[in-house]
């Protein structure tokens, strides 16, 4: 697709380019207009012919690069200093002061006085009593006496025991039995099914050309540049048509189903049946027998006996008897006495202490700083642009020239310029040149047109 609008791109710029040769007087000045007898000339006349020239011009671009420079910047530091500063504090002290007071001591005296009182003095007598107690004594007699006991004997004898027992015999019978299987059976339906049978088809699409631009004559203002669209590109795309159609598919499926069918089956049954047998079998039984026995046996019988014993005690018999004593005594007598004591009191006082206190203050400082900023420098760059010029060209009668049968081609013919004159077309814009401006801006350039 690039390789197609670059081809009809040179295709526009090769028929701009010759258009541009007869867009004089907006193509007044051909000879397709005149009559076929006043075509052929007659004698020499002068022609012109655009000629291009290529040519260079000086254009200015504007580069930036950074650029490093140093400033100082302030910087504000807080820094401390101490001061020293006194402060009073309260300081409790305790203080004594003396003070009077009356108080009342015990005097004692001691003094005695005779006290007549009675007191009781035991005396003890010894006398005996008469004791007597009765004790038992054992008096032990050996004699024998006959113990009597019934003890079991064993008797073994056999006997036979009858055993009966139930077992299960078994009993084969046929019988018919019903069994259950699946078949699968085919069921055929139908199924609209679509289906796409579509084709593809080739249809036109045109693209837009791409505009131009292309010099022009006005009667007013001279030649004039203006933008004309070209002719668009016509190409076919292949485009998928649908068709969908709607048939019935036969689709087979496979459905369960249940068959039942009796099959004889034979069946095994136990039936009980008694069974009874002899069995010899060895029994023991027990029979009593009596045993008499004579066992020698010690009897023990007490005997009463009386024991004589004096036992001593002694009496305490009290006699009276009269005593004198001296008893101290003492007389509490109270005397005033007037002391003195010392009492403790509070008493505030303001002492004065030091203290260092920090105080904060700025200051300032100047830090160099690194910063970059963009430079714009003008750099020169050569730019080719195209200048087409009229040049005269001489022409004269020709016998051979197919205008006399009315065929003329079309000769152009430029607009009435100066010989020699270059016409200048696609010339570059105007360049832009930086001005710089003073530091104070931030060193950013400024840019002006050149003229």
């Amino acid at each position: 697709m690039k390789t197609v609008l670059s081809v009809m791109a040179a295709a526009v710029a090769i028929a701009a380019a010759v258009e541009v040769q007869g867009a004089g007087y907006c193509g007044a000045v051909g000879y397709n207009c005149c009559p076929t007898a006043a075509c052929a000339p007659t004698s020499c006349y002068t022609a012109y012919r655009v000629q291009r020239e290529t040519r260079y011009a000086t254009v200015y671009e504007t580069r930036y690069e950074p650029q490093q420079y140093t400033v100082n910047r302030t910087v504000y530091e807080t820094q401390y200093e101490e001061v020293p500063e006194t402060c009073y504090r309260t300081v409790v002290e305790t203080a004594y002061r003396d003070e009077s007071y009356t108080v009342r001591r015990p005097v004692f005296e001691t003094s005695e006085r005779e006290e007549t009182y009675t007191v009781r003095r035991p005396v003890w007598e010894t006398n005996y009593r008469d004791c007597s107690y009765t004790v038992a004594k054992p008096v032990f007699e050996t004699e024998e006496r006959e113990c009597r006991r019934v003890v079991l004997k064993p008797v073994v004898e056999t006997i036979e025991r009858e055993c009966r027992r139930v077992v299960m015999k078994p009993v084969v019978e046929t019988v018919n039995h019903t069994r259950c299987y699946t078949v699968m059976r085919p069921v055929t339906e139908y199924r609209t099914v679509r289906e796409d049978r579509g084709h593809w088809a080739y249809k036109p699409v045109s693209l837009p050309g791409p505009v131009l631009p292309q010099l022009t004559w006005d009667p007013c203002c001279g030649p004039r540049l203006c933008m004309v669209r070209t002719p668009g590109l016509c190409f076919q795309r292949r485009v998928w048509c649908p068709n969908v159609c709607e048939k019935q598919v036969a689709c087979t499926r496979y459905v369960p189903q249940v068959v039942k069918e009796d099959c004889p089956v034979q069946v095994c049954r136990y039936v009980p049946e008694t069974i009874v047998e002899k069995i010899p079998t060895t029994v023991c039984r027990l029979e009593r027998q009596e045993i008499v026995e004579k066992v020698p046996v010690r009897t023990c019988r007490w005997v009463n006996e009386t024991i004589t014993k004096k036992i001593p005690y002694r009496t305490c018999k009290w006699v009276c008897e009269t005593k004198v004593r001296k008893v101290p005594v003492q007389t509490c007598n109270w005397v005033e006495e007037t002391k003195t004591c010392k009492v403790p009191y509070c008493v505030e006082k303001q002492v004065p202490y030091t203290v260092t206190r920090r105080v904060a203050h700025c200051v300032e400082k100047q830090i160099p700083v690194t910063c970059t900023r963009m430079v714009a420098t003008c750099v020169p760059r050569q730019v080719c642009y195209t200048v087409c010029r009229v040049v005269p060209v001489q022409n004269c009668a020709n016998l051979c020239d197919p205008c006399v049968n009315g065929n003329c081609p079309t000769t152009p013919y430029a607009a009435p310029q100066k010989a020699g004159q270059p016409h200048e077309t696609e010339k570059p814009p105007e360049p832009m040149v930086p001005e710089k401006k003073p530091k104070s801006d931030g060193g950013q350039p400024k840019l002006k047109v050149e003229a």
